[in-house]
């Protein structure tokens, strides 16, 4: 099973590798990014919200072809807490709604029954091949930033018992990857040193095996078939790096990947290992260790970008790291883009971005920041932003900016701020609290009021925030102020497109247009797209759409100078 867009719409593919034959699956309006194969490769599993709002049911489909039908007959609609799937056909299903988390057990023939459920949230990771066992990453300790794992045995009656509980105190994240193959080992992923590393734990008997590798970077790992082996995933400085490691004599083995992102790894039987690879300059395939390629998409071969060249910048909390990517034979100082990434708990990496490319094809220089918060610099480095959320990240921001101009890179008079979700909310903030630094600001479905997105968005994301302020806004509500791109639209000076999606469950429309509202009130330059769509599009025209509507923005307001190579992109 893949995901691809051939159609104009991400939807969900199947492949027959003995045949050849590729098939779609799934044909919906706004698009279907959620799916998986269950153990035998019968069934094709999908997750189907409305429009986009990430509110719904798993449905499945014969891996031949079929009717869709639904996968768990009487479970209600919910977001996705996650999906363990097992030979006989048992499933178990993770929910996520404003009542918290719970797992729900499914056998053919049956109604679901619930096997766990807390007010707090949590995720399913896996089920053991005997279905005995099954493994949750949960916060009933209340802080869902840093969970805690636990393994529950199925009994007869269809409840479950808890076997074990691993939970490294407050501060420190665990995270279930899953069970190894045939057995009831657990692969976990911890970060008691500082940053995320791999350990296999033993709930039968509590033994630990730490998995100490002498690389750079954090690390996260994955089962081979006959689980006797690890494939790690090196994470360090933007770039993957993927090592075989055998637990038993401590070897670790580098495979033979260029330099770029692994967005995914997988060893077959024989021993390849097939990967899903990008850089900034080559767009995505899947590949193997022996050279071949094996999957890419169909049609024109998308056009090469530019390098990116790395950055170490002075900041308040340490040297932060930045991707550079500037228009081949382009004169400095440069009209430049600061594309914040989202997350926060992610990072800007060298993997191929088409809006990246879109931006250099259109003369501007392209700068990416890994402030504080980003994951991939350690466990103290992405906390950093707790109790001071986006104005830490900010700091960074600026910290790189100044160092943009200083540097000869950067035209002062042309500095966007542009960013999605988590980076629209920078985007607006920083416009606020930093108004004399940007040109202009342009914020894709962002966070604006945050009492008011706290309110409306889902209770998964509640959570993530009462971790980060210590509490939800009624608790610190000063925090939540200080934070809030609202409190500091008065201050904001540069003309702002605002991006924006109806069925929005993440940064809900609600809080958006009490944002546009105070723009309009005072009088503010600003312009308005809104798409009919969730947390982002899925649809390809509505994508280009977004580009273009940016594009043309950026291009009114900045005039930048047309040098270098002509504008490939529209």
């Amino acid at each position: 099973m893949f995901r691809g867009n051939a159609s104009g719409t991400w939807e969900i593919y199947t492949w027959d590798r003995a045949t050849g034959e590729q098939r779609q699956v799934t044909k919906r309006h706004h698009g279907t990014t959620s799916g998986t194969l269950d153990p035998t490769g019968t069934w094709v599993w999908w997750f189907g919200d409305t429009d986009g709002d990430e509110f719904g049911t798993w449905r499945r489909q014969p891996f031949q072809g079929g009717p869709d039908t639904a996968a768990v007959p009487g479970l209600p609609p919910s977001y996705i807490g996650g999906l363990a799937l097992g030979v006989s056909g048992l499933a178990l299903v993770g929910r996520s709604t404003d009542d918290g988390f719970s797992v729900h057990l499914s056998r053919p023939g049956t109604q679901p029954r619930t096997v766990y459920a807390h007010r707090q949230e949590g995720w399913i990771a896996d089920l053991s091949h005997d279905e005995s066992l099954f493994v949750i990453g949960h916060s009933e300790h209340g802080d869902s930033r840093h969970m805690a794992v636990r393994v529950l045995r199925l009994l007869p009656d269809g409840t479950a018992a808890t076997v074990a509980d691993l939970w490294d105190g407050p501060g420190r994240d665990l995270t279930p990857v899953g069970f190894a193959p045939g057995g009831h080992r657990v692969l976990v992923l911890h970060e008691r040193h500082g940053r995320v590393e791999p350990l296999i734990w033993d709930p039968l008997t509590g033994t630990e095996q730490e998995i100490r590798i002498d690389l750079p970077g954090e690390l996260s790992a994955g089962w081979t078939p006959d689980g006797r082996s690890l494939l790690i995933s090196q994470d360090h400085r933007a770039r993957s790096r993927v090592h075989r490691h055998d637990p038993a004599t401590g070897a670790t083995t580098p495979l033979d990947i260029p330099d770029g992102l692994v967005a995914a790894a997988a060893a077959r039987p024989d021993g390849t290992v097939e990967y899903s690879w990008s850089s900034s300059e080559h767009p995505p395939v899947v590949r193997d260790t022996t050279g071949a390629t094996l999957l890419a998409p169909p049609g024109p071969v998308a056009p090469p970008s530019v390098p990116v060249r790395d950055v170490d910048v002075p900041g308040p909390g340490g040297d932060i790291h930045a991707l550079v990517s500037v228009p081949a034979g382009a004169a400095e100082p440069l009209p430049t883009v600061f594309m914040v990434h989202g997350g926060p708990q992610a990072q800007d990496v060298d993997a191929f971005s088409a809006a990246v490319s879109a931006w250099v094809d259109h003369g501007f220089a392209v700068v990416r920041v890994n402030y504080r918060g980003s994951s991939g610099y350690g466990a103290a480095w992405r906390d950093a932003i707790e109790g001071r959320v986006g104005l830490t990240e900010l700091e960074d921001i600026k910290a790189v900016r100044d160092w943009a101009v200083a540097s000869g890179l950067a035209d002062a008079g042309r500095m966007i701020l542009e960013g999605g979700s988590w980076g629209g909310y920078l985007t607006l903030l920083g416009l606020g609290v930093y108004p004399e630094d940007w040109s202009l600001g342009i914020a894709a479905m962002p966070l604006a009021d945050y009492a008011a997105s706290y309110a409306d968005q889902m209770e998964s994301l509640r959570a993530f925030d009462r971790s980060m302020f210590g509490g939800s806004p009624d608790d610190v509500p000063d925090l939540y102020r200080r934070s809030s791109p609202i409190t500091y639209v008065e201050n904001v000076t540069a003309p702002v497109l605002i991006l924006a999606g109806e069925n929005d469950p993440r940064c809900p429309i609600r809080q958006i247009d009490n944002y546009i509202a105070r723009l309009t009130e005072l009088g503010k330059s600003h312009e308005v797209y809104r798409f009919d769509a969730g947390h982002g599009s899925f649809v390809v025209e509505e994508l280009i759409r977004h580009m273009s509507a940016e594009l043309d923005f950026a291009q009114r307001f900045t005039a930048p100078r047309r040098e270098g190579p002509s504008p490939r992109t529209a």
